[in-house]
C-alpha cells in the first residue's frame, strides 16, 4: 500500500466556472499555485516590466503588421478612435499609434495589484471586447492571433528579464514565473469568450451592463492611463530602475572591495565608474535603438526583400549601454 501523502481532492463546481468569474479565478490561482510569492515577485518586478513596455509595444505591432491577416484588423474603423486612418497602415499610422497607446496602458495594468478582483475583471473585459462584444463598432479577432500575440509578449518579456546582468537569478526566475501565470490566466480569459464549453450555463445571460462601458473603463471608472500620464509613468519606471540598479551595484562593489587586497582595490576602478548608474534597460525606453533582430537580419530590414527574422531578441549589451544613461 502506498504511503505517499497527497492533498485532499478539492471539489470544483463546474457551473460556477462559467457563470462566476471570481470562482473561475480562484480555481486558476489554485491550479497554477499563484500565491503570495508570485504577487511579491510582480510587485518588485513591476518597474522592470514597465521599463520594457515601449520596446514590447513596438515589437508586437511590428509583428502584427508583418502579416496581412493580422494587419487588416487596423484597416477598418472598429474602435473608439475618431482620427484619420491610413488605408495601408504602418507603425506610424494614426490608428496604429492609437492602438499602441492602449497596449502600453494594458501592460502597465499588468503591473498593478493582482490581489484585487478588479484586476482580473479588467483582463476578462479585454477578452470580451476582442470578440466584438462591448464595442460600439464590433471587432472580432480570431483566437489564433490572440494566442500568438500573447506568446510574443511573454517571450520578449521573459528573455529580457532572464538576461538581466545584475538581478539575482532567483529573482529573475520568480518574476518570469509569476508573469507567465498572469499571461496564461489572461489567455484563459480570452478563451472563455471564444470556446463553447459551458454554454449550457450561459445561454440567455444578459451582458448589457458590460456592453455599455467605454473602452478603457471598468464599472464606470477609468482603468487605463491616458497617454500623457502613461509616458510620464514609463519615464518614472525607467528612473526607478536606474536608481535601484545603482544601489544594487554599489552594494555589490563594496562587498567586492572588502574582499580584495590593498593592491587590487584600485584596479578596474575607472572602468567601473564608466558603467556606474547605467540602466540595463537604456536604449529600450527611448525606442527601438537597443533592439537586435537575430538570425543575421539587422534592425530595419525586416520585410525588405522577403527577409523575415525568426525571433526578435531584447537583451542587455553592457558595452553598448556604457554610452547611455537613464
Amino acid at each position: 500500500m502506498s504511503t505517499t501523502k497527497t492533498r485532499p481532492m478539492q471539489h470544483i463546481d463546474r457551473k460556477s466556472l462559467y457563470t462566476d468569474l471570481e470562482s473561475r479565478i480562484r480555481y486558476l490561482h489554485s491550479f497554477l499555485d499563484f500565491g503570495a510569492s508570485d504577487i511579491e515577485a510582480l510587485r518588485s518586478g513591476s518597474r522592470y516590466i514597465q521599463a520594457l513596455t515601449p520596446a514590447v509595444v513596438n515589437i508586437v505591432y511590428r509583428k502584427l503588421l508583418q502579416y496581412d491577416i493580422t494587419a487588416r484588423a487596423f484597416q477598418t474603423r472598429s474602435t473608439a478612435f475618431e482620427g484619420p486612418m491610413d488605408s495601408d497602415p504602418d507603425e506610424t499610422s494614426p490608428q496604429i499609434l492609437h492602438r499602441k497607446s492602449f497596449l502600453r496602458a494594458y501592460l502597465k495594468k499588468l503591473c498593478s495589484d493582482p490581489t484585487q478582483m478588479e484586476f482580473w475583471e479588467y483582463l476578462d473585459k479585454v477578452g470580451m471586447m476582442h470578440t466584438g462584444l462591448g464595442r460600439s463598432r464590433p471587432l472580432h479577432i480570431e483566437y489564433v492571433h490572440i494566442g500568438a500575440t500573447l506568446a510574443v509578449i511573454q517571450d520578449v518579456l521573459s528573455e529580457a528579464i532572464l538576461s538581466h546582468p545584475r538581478l539575482p537569478l532567483a529573482r529573475r526566475i520568480a518574476i518570469v514565473k509569476a508573469l507567465g501565470k498572469v499571461v496564461w490566466i489572461q489567455n484563459d480569459l480570452f478563451a472563455r469568450w471564444y470556446v463553447t464549453d459551458g454554454e449550457e450555463f450561459t445561454d440567455g445571460v444578459d451582458y448589457a451592463s458590460r456592453l455599455a462601458e467605454k473602452e478603457g473603463y471598468l464599472h464606470g471608472k477609468r482603468v487605463l492611463t491616458p497617454d500623457q500620464e502613461e509616458d510620464a509613468a514609463a519615464a518614472a519606471a525607467a528612473a526607478a530602475v536606474a536608481a535601484a540598479e545603482g544601489e544594487e551595484q554599489d552594494g555589490a562593489k563594496e562587498e567586492a572591495e572588502k574582499e580584495k587586497s590593498p593592491g587590487q582595490q584600485g584596479q578596474g576602478q575607472r572602468g567601473e565608474e564608466a558603467k556606474a548608474g547605467v540602466c540595463p534597460f537604456a536604449g529600450m525606453v527611448s525606442g527601438m535603438e537597443g533592439l537586435k533582430l537575430q538570425n543575421g537580419v539587422q534592425d530595419g530590414q525586416a520585410g525588405v526583400d522577403g527577409a523575415v527574422p525568426k525571433t526578435v531578441g531584447v537583451g542587455f549589451n553592457e558595452e553598448e549601454e556604457g554610452t547611455r544613461t537613464c
